[in-house]
């Protein structure tokens, strides 16, 4: 016979996997419609609340402190790109030597650092500076009954706290991530032309050979697609935090893993549906 005891440790051992995997779908299912809410809210935001968003757009530029610490984003994602397309200019150089065609080094630099590098870079310092910053606010509001004082006040919670943060996010995340294209294309030619010793006039050859005004809008798209997944992330997950100040670090947390989750799975779908499964190189004709 089997005894109550272990029943009740085997039902408890099935019950627990299953009853994650309930509250994980239950999760994604309020982050989806806490989405839906926030996009639709941007108009009462902008109609209602432009004020706050106007603040909110000077707090993530260029913040209200030191540009660099505690300060706004613009500052580390040019410091991030900098260090980042300084290490392309290195492999790349390096890959090029082992087959013979250095020359082709600003090639790969314009392709390299509009497509991939500068979104990606200027959306994941936008999530561990701002989007951080987003999740603590309102998980601060939330555990100190603020956001319902909001709804008792009849103030539309999820769009004075989260639409007005997405526009700012959506708006400032285009000089950001011009500041950070630049920066990135000059570490990147520093590194191959004046620490390589390659030649300058046949990187900036190249370079604007291959780079074409398609791929800089086609990279802002992705840049701006990656700063709303960053705000609604960490925006949801402030706005439903709980268990005091502790649970307040935890959603910041993991407000941080998804939105750096779902900018990898993002960016791989959109590199494939702007410019497709066999891209072609501008000027040069070669797919």
């Amino acid at each position: 016979m089997i005894s109550y005891t272990t029943f009740t440790r085997a039902r408890s051992m099935t019950h627990r996997p299953v009853a994650a995997t309930v509250d994980g779908f239950a999760s994604m299912g309020r982050q989806v419609v806490f989405a839906g809410k926030a996009v639709a809210g941007i108009p009462i935001a902008l109609r209602r609340y432009f004020r706050h968003v106007l603040y909110h757009i000077g707090d993530v530029s260029f913040g209200y402190a030191s540009l660099l610490a505690g300060g706004g984003t613009i500052g580390i994602v040019f410091a991030m790109s900098a260090v980042a397309a300084m290490m392309v200019g290195v492999e790349t150089q390096r890959g090029l030597e082992l087959i013979g065609m250095t020359s082709l080094s600003g090639m790969l630099s314009a392709i390299a650092n509009t497509r991939e590098l500068a979104p990606v870079v200027a959306s994941i310092a936008l999530a561990a500076k701002v989007g951080t910053g987003f999740t603590a606010q309102l998980g601060a509001m939330r555990i100190s009954d603020e956001i319902d004082a909001l709804d008792a006040m009849a103030v539309r919670s999820i769009p004075f706290l989260a639409s007005t943060r997405l526009v700012a996010a959506a708006v400032c995340v285009v000089p950001i991530y011009m500041v950070g294209l630049l920066a990135s294309f000059v570490a990147t030619r520093l590194v191959v032309v004046n620490f390589q010793g390659n030649s300058a006039g046949t990187y900036d050859y190249y370079f604007h050979l291959a780079l074409s005004p398609a791929d800089l809008w086609y990279s802002l798209i992705k840049a701006v697609v990656f700063a709303m997944i960053v705000a609604i992330v960490h925006c949801a997950y402030g706005f439903y935090a709980s268990g005091g100040p502790e649970g307040v670090g935890r959603a910041a947390g993991r407000a941080l893993r998804t939105s750096i989750l779902a900018i990898g799975i993002t960016d791989v779908v959109l590199t494939f549906a702007l410019w497709g499964l066999v891209p072609t190189i501008p000027g040069v004709g070669v797919s």
